[in-house]
């Protein structure tokens, strides 16, 4: 079954797509506008597709007594979740002003709506499509809402069974929208090797028979360059300024020159995958016959003298008869003198 291609604004995704890249910025802009607009530069001269903040209103989100992740107990000086998110909320004023910077530079702007508002309030905005967190994987009521836009869905699946997963997509398919892009995702931050498990990314595509994605949290970007190389069609990685700064993702993201070399990487893996079909490259018929063999004479041959195999060998370059066919090289007769060490040709023989 031929998996159907995403458009999300002017970019087709899926399978032979270049991959979608998006640059997370979710929170690492601190609560700043100035920074926010930053992370929207970076990102654009990074070469990602599109830039992916938050929006919330944190006392939808959470309670004000939710207590904190470890990392963010470590990297976030705030007494719960609530204070937490509350310094890292945007207004909707200032997140009208990023959508106009992201059109203004030529990226595609998404967020992450973490509740009902949130999501009405983007859908307005004019989000060409709507990314939703592995936190929200169980939300029916969410995903019901945001799937009714008919804008193409991008869910991540971390924490996730497959029977969760499978609900989820049941959600959005009710809700009369196919637009779905499924993202494996190893929700830790940062995530360890042992526990990213790629391989569940084409589970995934086998499945649901969707675009498939990855959403990175681990350390560097090799476990992105690997899911591009195993067939996702959008990457999603945590993206700061400066892994120094303070606050909770800061030290799970990279920054944009690294970003700019998952982005480069990721075009030059996409080269390289060809269209399948088993041939000789273009550059590699220049060296053919330098690297291939002949049938080569191993003494003199006198004309009119039948030719035994004692008398041939194999040797570089590959301009005479090809090795393959020195059988049928056996029993004819020398049509001239061949001299020792000489390449032989059909028209040597009779």
């Amino acid at each position: 079954m031929k998996i159907k291609k995403i458009r999300i604004k002017d970019r087709e995704v899926g399978d032979g797509c270049p991959a979608f890249i998006i640059a997370e910025a979710g929170v690492n802009h601190n609560g700043s506008l100035k920074l926010a607009n930053k992370l929207v530069e970076a990102a654009k001269a990074a070469g990602a597709d599109a830039v992916k903040f938050q929006t919330f209103k944190t006392e939808e989100l959470v309670t004000r007594r939710a207590p904190q992740a470890e990392y963010q107990k470590k990297n976030a000086k705030a007494k719960s979740q609530f204070e937490m998110l509350r310094k890292l909320e945007l207004l909707e004023s200032e997140f009208r002003e990023i959508f106009k910077y992201c059109r203004k530079k030529k990226i595609i702007f998404l967020s992450t709506p973490f509740d009902q508002k949130s999501a009405q309030f983007l859908n307005g905005l004019g989000v060409p499509a709507f990314k939703i967190g592995s936190g929200d994987i169980t939300n029916i009521p969410l995903l019901k809402t945001v799937a009714g836009f008919g804008k193409p869905v991008i869910l991540s699946s971390g924490m996730s069974t497959m029977a969760e997963v499978e609900d989820a997509v049941k959600t959005i398919y009710n809700s009369g929208n196919r637009k779905l892009i499924l993202l494996h995702c190893t929700s830790n931050y940062p995530a360890d090797m042992n526990d990213v498990n790629l391989r569940a990314m084409n589970t995934l595509r086998d499945k649901f028979k969707v675009p498939i994605g990855y959403s990175d949290h681990t350390k560097g970007i090799e476990m992105s360059l690997a899911a591009v190389a195993m067939g996702a069609c959008v990457i999603e990685k945590h993206f700061t300024l400066s892994k120094k700064m303070k606050g909770p993702d800061h030290k799970a993201s990279i920054e944009q020159r690294e970003f700019s070399k998952l982005v480069q990487n990721t075009r030059m893996i996409e080269k390289a995958f060809g269209n399948g079909i088993k041939k000789p490259a273009f550059s590699e018929k220049r060296i053919m016959d330098i690297a291939r063999k002949s049938v080569v004479s191993t003494r003199k041959i006198k004309k009119g003298e039948q030719i035994t195999l004692a008398m041939l060998t194999v040797k570089r370059p590959g301009t005479g008869i090809k090795p393959k066919d020195m059988n049928k090289v056996l029993g004819k007769k020398a049509a001239k003198i061949i001299g020792k060490n000489e390449i032989l040709l059909w028209k040597y023989l009779k």
